[in-house]
Parts: structure tokens; sequence; C-alpha cells
């Protein structure tokens, strides 16, 4: 019997990225949220959830892809990361897949940054692949020029 993995997944662009379960917190819509003045362009606010004030971070900005529309509102996936509890916003959150360990395989060489720093691992699934995102590494991202 082959060990498998739990992601809780998620989309950007139509892309699909995942993040191990046992790093989430937990997932909920579109909240609003404060500015936090002459912060990097990645940051998007802080959020009170219940008294704990976490930062959000907008995933498509750390990945340099356009800003969402207007009216299209991001998703929080809340991970638990060494730094902190933060928010990801996302275009779209999926369903939790459990993967067997041995459809992993590394990425790409030639993936392009920021992809090649942030994605940990590939799996191939039927009709998509599951981008393993590393969540320290996009907490600790540098701010994109």
């Amino acid at each position: 019997m082959s060990d498998e993995k739990q992601f809780c997944t998620f989309y950007l662009e139509g892309h699909c990225f995942g993040v191990n379960v046992l790093e989430v917190q937990e997932v909920f819509r579109y909240q609003e949220m404060t500015a936090v003045p002459l912060s990097p362009p990645t940051i998007t606010g802080l959020i009170n959830l219940r008294g704990q004030i976490i930062t959000a971070i907008d995933l498509r900005r750390i990945m340099c892809l356009e800003d969402r529309d207007e009216d299209a509102m991001p998703m929080n996936v809340v991970v638990r990361t060494p730094d902190g509890v933060v928010s990801l916003l996302v275009d779209a959150i999926g369903d939790v897949l459990e993967v067997p360990q041995e459809m992993h395989e590394k990425p790409p060489e030639n993936l392009q940054s920021p992809l090649r720093e942030l994605v940990k691992g590939v799996y191939k699934l039927q009709g998509k692949l599951l981008l393993i995102l590393d969540t320290e590494k996009v907490v600790r991202q540098p701010v994109p020029a």
C-alpha cells in the first residue's frame, strides 16, 4: 500500500496549486481588510479573524500575474508557517485531494521564476497538474520588481 498525501487545492489563473492540509488552518470567502501604508504590493492588508490579526498575501502578485478584475473577490487560504499565520489570497478554492506519494515529481528545471523557487513538487492528475506550493518560501519571497 502506498503512502498518500492530502492537499488543499486552489486556483490561480486556471492553474491548480496545492498546500499540505496539515499547514491549512481554514479557508473562507473574501473578507474586508485594512490596508497597510508603505507595505510591499504583495501584502494586500490585514484581516481580523476572530481576534487574530493576520497578513493577507496576494499570490497573484507573488507569481507576477495580472491583478484580478475589480469585481472578482479573492478567496482566503489561511496557512500556518514558521513565521506565523498568513492568508493566501487565491482566485478559487478546489477540493482536498489525496494523491499517492509515488506520483510526486520534482518541478521541471526549466520552470520560470518565481514558480521555480515556490513550487516544491508536481503531481500529474487526470487532465491537470497539481503544483505543490512551499508556503514557507511564499511568506519569505522578496517583492517582485
